[in-house]
């Protein structure tokens, strides 16, 4: 299933995209998309539901992050053998952790918004996951078991806050609008195999990044039992898990970064697309 948030930023509805790409309001039968309904049980009651009998929503609504009120946004760093590569760092002996603040997190097509002063915003598609029940001490072989979904996920970082401001990487991760998330939480059972997937992301047209979740040093499997043997993952927590090479820090001779009116376009294999344009805080 490919679940979404729609809606008005504050007032979003749950939905499901159906198989010819009609969007479906959820709204009679759970209250939204969010860790209370991740479950097996719940997921398998609205697979159930015939699509048909759902309303139609008319227009072209807004999106919104496609899950909601979750208590942890937990994001893994240089987790692609290329982009670390790129960047110049050494490959890590285990997952680097950090956590972007759940008030950067946006509609997967809302604008991305620069911080005042900012000069070196940066992207970086990534994958997204979705924990659909509690994790504590899980294992590589059944981490997936506790995974309800994937979905895109734009890491927008301003390298100066992130690098130069003393401190850990949170603070150039987690200014308002770097999250944008979605459009869609697809499934597990529709994502059979997530270390096989194509991910692009344009600036203005112009191809940036191009990966495959193949590259990843750290698979999600064992993100999943690394995270969990550090704390209880819970059910609509997010694990977004680094990104392939690309991002503007890495471009040489000389980085480069985003500047109002540009317009990312980002997009992993099945789970949709994202376009964010930019724009600078007041």
């Amino acid at each position: 299933m490919k679940l979404v948030r729609y809606g008005a930023p504050g007032a979003e509805k749950p939905g499901l995209i159906d198989s010819e790409g009609t969007l479906r309001d959820l709204s009679g039968h759970v209250d939204d998309i969010n860790g209370a309904m991740l479950g097996d049980a719940s997921l398998d009651a609205l697979r159930a539901l015939d699509p048909a009998s759902l309303p139609a929503v008319d227009g072209d609504p807004r999106m919104g992050a496609c899950v909601t009120d979750f208590g942890k946004f937990l994001c893994i760093g240089l987790n692609y053998s290329d982009h670390a590569a790129e960047t110049g760092a050494a490959i890590p002996e285990h997952p680097i952790l950090f956590f972007k603040a759940n008030s950067a997190i946006v509609g997967p097509n809302d604008d991305v918004v620069m911080p005042r002063g900012s000069t070196h915003t940066d992207w970086e598609v990534e994958l997204g996951v979705v924990i659909g029940k509690e994790a504590k001490y899980v294992s590589k072989e059944n981490a997936l078991d506790y995974v309800a979904g994937y979905c895109v996920v734009n890491d927008v970082s301003e390298r100066h806050f992130q690098t130069q401001l003393t401190g850990q990487w949170t603070k150039g991760k987690s200014c308002d609008t770097f999250g944008p998330t979605g459009p869609y939480l697809v499934t597990r059972d529709e994502v059979p195999d997530p270390q096989a997937l194509a991910m692009r992301l344009d600036v203005n047209g112009e191809r940036m990044q191009t990966g495959n979740t193949a590259t990843m040093i750290f698979t999600v499997a064992e993100i999943i039992e690394h995270l969990s043997g550090l704390m209880t993952l819970h059910p609509g927590d997010v694990i977004t898990t680094g990104t392939p090479p690309g991002v503007g820090m890495g471009i040489k001779p000389e980085p480069k970064y985003l500047k109002v009116g540009d317009v990312m376009e980002l997009e992993i294999e099945g789970l949709g697309v994202q376009r964010q344009e930019v724009k600078m805080d007041a």
